[in-house]
């Protein structure tokens, strides 16, 4: 049965439904601002122009394109390219749904709820300052302290880890990011001008990260929390070791750090990744909202160098600069770049210091990703999560050891600090056929090539080499950004979540949305961003040589409403597919079917959990499996046979909401204020999607 979007949830206003109130305290309102990248690198449709007279060359010569879903060269990819090209070509598949698809859609809907399919069930694993630490006083919304929260789960989760416990069957490390606080709504009677001492020391305490001890049920998904030794909070006053080239540089030397080498704290820690060797890595993403007084700075290069990370204006959002002088760049110009880097946490040690790597540079990092290659070379994917920004890897000089021992974690914990830092270039092959009105390309596809530029490689004594010419590698490790610009990399529309697909190497991104593309003095659309005005999103495929420089590319999904004609669903029935838009994180099944959550949904509905199938006669064939609660975002989903999780950020947050009025109850009920949280939801039947 076709799954049509109601015309209620259907709006065309050019923007996602994010709420103002989230814009101002996740992002800085970063949306609202001019765009931070005014390089006049090369123009996206200016290098399709140019490849598409090669294109006939190349196909003729039995180099052709990858088409979307075509055969990888890794050997773990389909046999079969025929049945997975993904063309212009309809279809609604053979009527049986791929393993771990198989569960009734979720209709798009605005409840205050979480809503799983037709026999499933759910229930909470911790929710904001729920106990992590022995000790911890019960959570108590009125009468909140620093000294609680330190103790407490942080607010506003993101990115969720689940890492089983050898020798304890059903027992695992949950870890969880903390991207942002929403003053406003955690303080009653708050006043923006004037926030209190208390207030700024319990909001710096619900940043960071949540190490906690989760047990599962037999015969359910269930988890639930318990204290054990490697339970942790990590939070914006934890000390962070500084690795890789910018490591002493003057431009991380502050007054309480004369060294430039350890960090107090991390800041907006959106999405991240579970490395082969059992660490966390998590993304530092909006940290310029954070500080004040950008306007103090005279210095003309040091002003376009805040100019190009989005610091602009006087007092800060929060005020944090009156209590903290880390926040105030009038006095330490410095401490802005300790932040925005790709941060490691060993979770199996709770004294254990996290570490900062430099080697990855410093941008607004959405995650950090790895896929290791068959000679056993280390990779690292991430975003730089804002309009007209780049796509990044990292392949490591460096092996994974072997081993569970802490010998083998100490030399692990070094891999993301010796190797080369990439940026991404990509050619189409469509030319003119762009036009931004998201029409698919005669050929039926958007597919092209592309190219990894290198940057900065890091020595193995963490000396570090630039690639950009008039850069130093300290510069470049700590303006990133601005090396990219220098080498011309292709200007994306809100590169996010990376994510490799364990079963076949490819690599899926998603870019979640840039109303600002084709409008006055930015970028017109091009192969890879079709649209203008892009208020819904896609998903890109990487078909990349990992270890290498080159990769083919195509558009997997071009997300919206699936009645509209600038849509795409890998070429399968867009009157079967639950309509997506703006994907945010990517994740995989054990099947190897793709698992998409949303942020700000640009239809109208609430954000949800999509899954979809790549390969066979159902590419493209995207189901919604959950959705979140009024006002919420879908974050860091998890999906194993036994369970699927969730993290529910931001439930309630909309414009109008107040303490006295919430805009949700969820998951509390009744007159309870809303809670960010994190959820389970299982098929008591069976497996996901059985």
């Amino acid at each position: 049965m076709g799954l049509k979007p109601l015309a209620l949830f259907v709006k065309h206003d050019g923007s996602s439904a994010r709420a103002a109130v989230t814009c101002q305290y996740k992002c800085g309102n970063q949306c609202s601002h001019e765009v931070p990248n005014s390089s006049g690198g090369e123009y996206f449709r200016d290098i399709a122009r140019a490849a598409l007279s090669r294109r006939g060359v190349l196909r003729g010569t039995g180099m052709a394109v990858v088409a979307v879903g075509a055969g990888s060269l890794l050997a773990a990819c389909s046999d079969d390219s025929s049945t997975a090209t993904g063309g212009g070509s309809s279809t609604a598949g053979n009527g049986t749904a791929p393993a771990g698809t198989g569960f009734d859609a979720v209709p798009p809907n605005t409840d205050d709820a979480l809503t799983v399919p037709a026999g499933y069930e759910q229930s909470v694993v911790i929710r904001w300052g729920d106990p992590v630490l022995e000790g911890a006083p019960a959570f108590d919304f009125d009468n909140q302290t620093p000294q609680a929260q330190e103790m407490q789960f942080g607010y506003n989760n993101d990115f969720a880890g689940l890492l089983p416990v050898e020798g304890r069957p059903n027992t695992f490390l949950l870890v969880v990011s903390h991207e942002y606080s929403t003053e406003p709504l955690m303080f009653r009677g708050y006043d923006a001008e004037n926030p209190s001492l208390e207030q700024f020391q319990i909001a710096l305490a619900a940043h960071g990260l949540s190490v906690v001890q989760v047990k599962g049920e037999p015969g359910s998904g269930r988890l639930t929390p318990e204290f054990g030794p490697q339970n942790r909070r990590i939070t914006a006053n934890t000390e962070f070791l500084v690795t890789g080239p910018a490591a002493g540089s003057a431009f991380l030397k502050t007054t309480a750090d004369p060294t430039g080498t350890k960090v107090v704290g991390t800041l907006n820690n959106c999405s991240g990744g579970v490395t082969p060797w059992g660490t966390v890595l998590s993304g530092e993403e909006n940290f310029n909202q954070y500080f004040g007084n950008t306007d103090s700075v005279t210095d003309p290069a040091a002003a376009d160098r805040l100019k190009r990370y989005g610091f602009e204006g006087g007092a800060s959002e929060r005020l944090w600069e009156r209590f903290d002088p880390r926040f105030d760049i009038a006095r330490e110009p410095n401490e802005v770049h300790r932040f925005g880097y790709v941060v490691e946490v060993n979770p199996w040690d709770a004294s254990s210091v996290p570490v900062k790597h430099t080697s990855l540079g410093r941008f607004k990092h959405e995650a950090a990703t790895i896929y290791i290659t068959d000679d056993g070379t280390v990779v690292a994917y991430s975003g730089d999560d804002e309009k007209f920004d780049y796509m990044y890897k990292f392949v490591s000089s460096r092996k994974k050891m072997d081993g569970n021992g802490q010998a083998a974690m100490r030399h692990n914990m070094t891999l993301l600090d010796a190797g080369t830092l990439y940026v991404a270039k990509f050619t189409g092959t469509a030319g003119d056929e762009i036009d931004g009105s998201g029409t698919l390309p005669s050929d039926g596809k958007f597919d092209g090539t592309g190219e990894w530029i290198p940057l900065l490689k890091t020595g193995e004594d963490g000396t570090g080499e630039s690639f950009v010419d008039g850069m130093s590698a300290e510069e470049v490790a700590v303006f990133t950004r601005q090396a990219g610009d220098e080498v011309g990399a292709t200007k994306m529309d809100r590169p996010e979540d990376f994510e490799p697909n364990p079963k076949t190497g490819k690599v899926y991104v998603a870019l979640t949305n840039n109303n600002k593309r084709g409008t006055d003095g930015n970028p017109a659309a091009d192969e890879m961003n079709p649209r203008n005005t892009n208020k819904n999103g896609q998903v890109l495929e990487l078909d990349d040589d990992h270890a290498g420089t080159t990769f083919t590319w195509n558009l997997l999904l071009v997300c919206g409403d699936p009645q509209e004609a600038d849509t795409y669903y890998g070429g399968f029935d867009k009157d079967a597919v639950s309509p997506i838009s703006c994907p945010d994180n990517v994740a995989f099944d054990v099947h190897g079917n793709l698992w998409v959550s949303t942020d700000g949904n640009a239809l109208g509905a609430n954000d949800g959990l999509f899954s979809v199938v790549l390969d066979g006669d159902r590419r493209g064939e995207t189901k919604q499996f959950l959705s979140v609660p009024v006002g919420a975002e879908t974050c860091g989903p998890i999906v194993t046979e036994d369970r699927v999780l969730v993290s529910v950020q931001h439930p309630g947050e909309l414009d109008d909401a107040t303490i006295e009025s919430p805009g949700s109850h969820w998951p509390g009920g009744g007159d309870s204020q809303p809670r960010p949280a994190v959820v389970a939801a299982w098929n008591p039947r069976g497996t996901i999607g059985a």
